[in-house]
């Protein structure tokens, strides 16, 4: 058996410190040991993005990051990107263009576009598909998905 390794990290913005085997993704951690389950595991591989997290600001797939990987290092996860007062544009527009159905690549979806829209406000629509590329729906068609990025960089603009 491996010696278990405690990692500390910035988690959804509070500091959290955990036990890991070196072995152990970021995934595992999170959903098994830290009860953040919003996060959701598709493949394990690496090919879906329903496991999708902002590492340092990064859309990465938490399913190939190790945790220990993550030692000193900002976390994002779904849980915490809704405010306090309600829902985000980008929530919303999710929830009015009909983009998310079974809801298990919903989380990764939302930050992937997170990190999308910070980085490039108003993406054409070739910027947004190509973005989202490493994020598999089987319910929706991406057409509604394209759609609600749209509409979130429609709303984000209004708020500023």
């Amino acid at each position: 058996m491996t010696a278990q390794q405690v990692v500390t990290a910035e988690i959804n913005g509070r500091p959290r410190s955990f036990l890991c085997e070196p072995r152990q993704t970021l995934l595992e951690v999170l959903r098994d040991q830290l009860d953040m389950t919003g996060t959701k595991e598709g493949c394990s591989n690496g090919n879906c993005g329903a496991c999708t997290v902002l590492l340092n600001g990064r859309p990465v797939v938490s399913c190939l990051v190790l945790a220990v990987e993550c030692n000193g290092a900002q976390i994002e996860t779904i849980e915490g990107i809704t405010p306090k007062d309600g829902l985000l544009p980008l929530q919303n527009a999710f929830l009015e263009n009909a983009a998310l159905q079974c809801g298990i690549c919903t989380p990764g979806f939302l930050m992937a576009t997170k990190a999308l829209l910070r980085d490039s406000p108003n993406p054409s629509e070739e910027e947004i598909r190509f973005k989202l590329a490493g994020n598999l729906c089987r319910c929706t068609g991406y057409d509604k998905i394209v759609k609600a990025v749209q509409d979130a960089a429609e709303r984000q603009a209004a708020t500023k």
